[in-house]
């Protein structure tokens, strides 16, 4: 390996590429490249720029080129699961994209650049399992998102523009230090606790203090009686069971 490289991983050849072409459900052309152990972007790829999705996920890609850019047909991009700690400018060329997964990556606040905001048609942005620390409020632009993954970040605020976009159906933001769920991790305790209890006698008290405790005492015996015993059953006295009627008539359908 060159010396102040990082790893190559696996070669892939124009011929295994074509060979990697799949057709989705919807009928688009998938070029599958997922878990192939790739390191540096493939240029030889580039001669299939034209298919509608591309599946890169699950590799060690470090860095996506700026060639991305050839892709203008994609409206469908899976780079989750690499090493990506930025994005190119060109991601906003991609002015087809419906659908980008960039989750577990290392992507920070700074790496998201601002032309992310360029894809006016995207319904689907996943950015869950990353570094990040803010969102950019620019976001808010995509007036299209249906989708937006935002978990296991390290976010602190969801900015108003974010959270008011007009279709968002979907935000998960699972596992980030914002406030409003702070609370939530600590345990609810509905039980009042004594934590001290001190027992005195009825001449000790003063004559309001007594009043007070012989009132709460009444209450609690009004509702020991509403409340049923475990030995109460049921009773039916207009109904006669079927035994003792029974038991009545023997002899009289013996007889017959």
């Amino acid at each position: 390996m060159p010396k102040g490289k990082g790893p190559q991983g696996k070669r892939i050849t124009l011929r295994v590429a074509k060979n990697s072409i799949r057709v989705a459900f919807n009928g688009r052309r998938r070029l599958d490249l997922s878990k192939m152990g790739i390191a540096v972007f493939p240029k030889c790829i580039l001669e299939l720029a034209d298919v509608e999705e591309l599946d890169l996920s699950r590799n060690m890609l470090r860095k996506i080129p700026n060639i991305i850019e050839k892709f203008q047909n994609l409206m469908w991009l899976d780079l989750h699961s690499n090493q990506l700690d930025e994005l190119p400018a060109a991601i906003g060329t991609l002015q087809n994209l419906t659908f980008l997964n960039l989750c577990n990556n290392k992507l920070t606040t700074k790496g998201l650049p601002e032309e992310l905001t360029l894809l006016k048609n995207l319904r689907t942005l996943n950015l869950g399992l990353n570094r990040l620390e803010t969102i950019p409020t620019t976001l808010g632009t995509l007036r299209e998102l249906l989708d937006l993954g935002l978990f296991d970040n390290a976010l602190t605020i969801i900015p108003k523009s974010v959270k008011n976009l007009p279709k968002l159906e979907k935000m998960n933001v699972k596992r980030n230090p914002l406030p409003e769920f702070a609370k939530e991790d600590e345990p609810i305790d509905t039980v009042k606790r004594v934590e001290s209890l001190y027992l005195v006698e009825k001449k000790d008290l003063c004559g309001s203090c007594l009043q007070m405790c012989q009132g709460e005492r009444d209450e609690l015996h009004k509702l020991e009686d509403m409340t049923p015993g475990p030995s109460d059953k049921p009773s039916f006295p207009s109904l006669v069971t079927p035994n003792s009627t029974a038991r009545d008539n023997e002899e009289e359908w013996r007889i017959k």
